[in-house]
């Protein structure tokens, strides 16, 4: 049984799937994206019936089995995937488990003024990875920044006025916090900046979160180095599908 949500076809639905007992065995968030985890073939049917209400969906994202098991479900009349990242890495790392360089670095939240600068550089990345240019909606793109940096959610690391380092902070539970955005610009890379940069904001984050974690395309071998040196360890395998 599924429940929660907005209406059918609602942007920002939130639907839990129950199971005989009453236990919650499926949940999925439809929005810009679905992002879906569930256990078993009732659960995972329900999420595929409700997926018909939503046909602007940019992506679907969840644990490998997940997605595996909905897309069988949907694919005979789903538009297909223009990209599949089949195997994405999910890393997590604790405060005890953390290999941090003994140098710190001044690493801030960002404020307002940063919003340009962020706003650009996150284009950059989402362009470079997922092929597409969020700057083409410029007004709702640069919304979502400020939106999320009044919440507190990006760090930064600028030294002379350029950008070094930069991350947000998206989902959290009392288990974890999801980052996000991980990013050094390609003309700042080659100095460890990253190594530095994340490491700090790791050290501030633990003050409040019990654990860190993040997942990565398994091709993307030089940030999987980095999570690996910062004592990041794989603890599941997402998979990504990706539309037109």
């Amino acid at each position: 049984m599924l429940e929660g949500g907005h209406g059918p076809g609602a942007p920002n639905t939130l639907l839990l799937h129950r199971d005989a007992n009453g236990g919650v065995d499926g949940l999925a968030y439809f929005g810009a994206q679905l992002v879906l985890a569930a256990d078993g073939e009732r659960a995972i049917g329900a999420i595929a019936a409700e997926t018909r209400k939503h046909r602007a969906l940019r992506s679907f994202v969840g644990p490998k089995a997940a997605v595996d098991a909905l897309w069988r479900r949907v694919h005979e009349w789903h538009p297909p995937p223009s990209t599949v990242r089949a195997e994405q890495p999910v890393y997590a790392v604790t405060p005890a488990s953390l290999l941090a360089p003994d140098d710190d670095v001044d690493v801030r939240r960002a404020g307002d003024g940063d919003a340009p600068v962020i706003a650009e550089h996150s284009a950059r990345m989402i362009l470079g990875e997922l092929g597409y240019d969020p700057r083409a909606n410029r007004a709702a793109f640069a919304g979502s920044v400020r939106r999320a940096i009044a919440l507190g959610l990006w760090w930064l690391w600028i030294v002379d006025g350029r950008l070094r380092f930069q991350l947000n902070v998206g989902p959290r539970t009392a288990a974890t916090a999801q980052l996000q955005g991980v990013w050094t610009p390609p003309e700042q890379r080659g100095h460890g900046y990253a190594t530095l940069g994340l490491a700090a904001v790791a050290r501030r984050l633990f003050a409040t979160e019990a654990s860190l974690s993040l997942y990565v395309n398994d091709f993307n071998a030089p940030a999987i180095a980095l999570y690996e040196r910062l004592g990041f360890a794989q603890v599941a395998t997402f998979t990504t599908l990706l539309f037109p």
